[in-house]
């Protein structure tokens, strides 16, 4: 009788102003077969605001798949509507 976890982010989302909603699946497994499994998500935005400036947000700590996704997303004018977005 063997368990074991696994973890995969199994879907990332983009949404309306380029933030990244990733949801993470955790499996526990007895001998290959599934006993259960759920689910975190995470947003993942692409400015970050503080003490009144934006920058951009440090993603340097996600996976190579969101960092290459926001590489892509995150252009100048989504950052810009972010702002917008937050700032109202």
């Amino acid at each position: 009788m063997a368990f074991s976890k696994t973890v995969v982010e199994d879907k990332i989302e983009v949404m309306t102003e380029g933030q990244l909603q990733v949801r993470t699946k955790t499996t526990v497994l007895e001998d290959s077969v599934v006993l259960s499994h759920s689910f975190s998500r995470k947003i993942v935005v692409p400015r970050t605001k503080a003490s009144g400036s934006w920058a951009d947000t440090d993603i340097s700590g996600e996976s190579a798949r969101v960092q290459a996704i926001a590489g892509v997303v995150w252009t100048n004018s989504c950052k810009t509507a972010y702002e917008n977005l937050i700032d109202g």
